[in-house]
């Protein structure tokens, strides 16, 4: 039997903020920065969208930034996260719920000759989970800005709370570590390398999320999954963008992934941006991502208690998925207009294709450890208007 939940619990918490992480990435996934150079002041006004597995997440995000364009530049966001779920982890271990993940951040770079230190604080708030986390980093380039390499440090404490059960809470501590080198290769070819180190204690599991084993009589049953107390991962990436002559541009970018849970991850991309006469831009993308199981993962356990950490986490699991995005931006205003120096609006949409190898979908049938593989698609689309003033 499955164990029932209490109303609004949130079965899948991680999994929203993995989701909510990955709208935000591709929302605010800045361009490779320069040391030496702050950034230009510009606000941006988003909408994002994910729809896919049965979870709708939905928001506005507002960013500014302003500086004095020689000593520093100051920056603010407003996130939030509208987020209602059915997915196959809440069918299966409790009930549809919806909640909103509110997050704000503030940041500040100051620039001393070709050097940029750059400091920020971010909170994120939900009825059960909320995040602080503090950034620091410093970039500086060298052989005259054909180099850039920025270091940077970020410390995380997190809450994590159980709804329905008040007397519940566990604390999350992150540290990262971060090295970056970008590298002008020739006039038309710039290549990026990205180490990253997280080092993760505490509460790692999800309070609501149950795994199942095999009671003996052709049938399953649930406990509580168990995982360790600590997990510390690895990646290594690198990014190739080359400038072809009519103002277009090809990236290709790699990235390896590996933590002390076993977990081993590869990811590909590939893509493309073409100018289209004198206002329009558009981009194409694709991308491949696929990971191995946690050892302490299994869809169906042979028996209660069958070992020391357990885990029935999809996230965890063995899969794959692939993904294609197209995005088309105008600019106008670029003679300015008052204050305004230039605008840009723009569309975006990637789709997902997700195809899990070892984890099974409970909500089709069939015999107890033969019910079908769980695949879903996904759409991630975000509309925006950008400001330079």
């Amino acid at each position: 039997m499955v164990p029932k939940a209490v109303p609004g619990a949130v079965v899948a918490v991680t999994n929203m903020s993995k989701i909510s992480c990955l709208c935000l990435c591709l929302l605010l996934k800045p361009a490779a920065s320069l040391a030496g150079v702050l950034p230009e002041d510009r606000a941006d006004a988003l909408y994002h969208s994910y729809d896919g597995g049965g979870v709708e997440v939905t928001g506005p995000s507002i960013l500014v930034r302003k500086g004095d364009k020689k000593h520093f530049s100051v920056s603010g966001n407003y996130y939030v996260d509208s987020i209602s779920s059915a997915s196959i982890d809440v069918i299966t271990q409790g009930s549809p719920y919806s909640e909103e993940r509110i997050q704000k951040s503030i940041g500040v770079d100051l620039l001393h000759a070709n050097t940029i230190f750059s400091l920020g604080y971010t909170n994120s708030e939900e009825s059960d989970y909320t995040a602080d986390t503090t950034n620091f980093s410093i970039s500086h380039s060298l052989f005259g800005d054909l180099t850039t390499v920025t270091m940077g440090f970020a410390l995380g404490r997190d809450e994590v709370l159980a709804n329905g059960t008040p007397d519940f809470s566990e604390n999350v501590d992150r540290k990262q570590y971060q090295l970056n080198i970008s590298q002008v290769l020739t006039k038309d070819m710039i290549l990026a390398i990205n180490f990253e180190n997280v080092t993760e204690e505490g509460f790692l599991n999800n309070p609501y999320r149950s795994v199942r084993y095999d009671n003996g009589s052709g049938g399953d049953e649930f406990q509580s999954e168990l995982y360790p107390g600590t997990r510390t991962s690895n990646a290594i990436a690198a990014r190739l963008k080359y400038y072809l002559p009519y103002r277009a541009a090809l990236g290709a970018g790699y990235r390896y992934f590996r933590d002390d849970w076993e977990i081993e991850a590869h990811t590909l991309e590939l893509n493309y941006t073409h100018p289209l006469k004198q206002h329009w831009t558009l981009d194409l993308q694709y991308r491949y991502y696929t990971q191995s199981e946690a050892e302490f993962y299994s869809d169906l356990f042979p028996f209660r208690d069958a070992q020391n950490f357990l885990a029935r986490d999809k996230e965890l699991s063995q899969f794959d998925n692939h993904s294609i995005g197209f995005g088309i931006s105008y600019a106008f205003l670029n003679n300015g207009w008052r204050f305004i120096d230039k605008a840009q609006a723009s569309f975006k949409i990637n789709h997902f294709w997700f195809s899990y190898d070892n984890y099974r979908d409970l909500t089709k049938g069939g015999a107890t450890g033969e019910e079908p593989l769980y695949e879903f698609e996904s759409d991630v689309i975000q509309l925006f208007v950008s400001i330079w003033y």
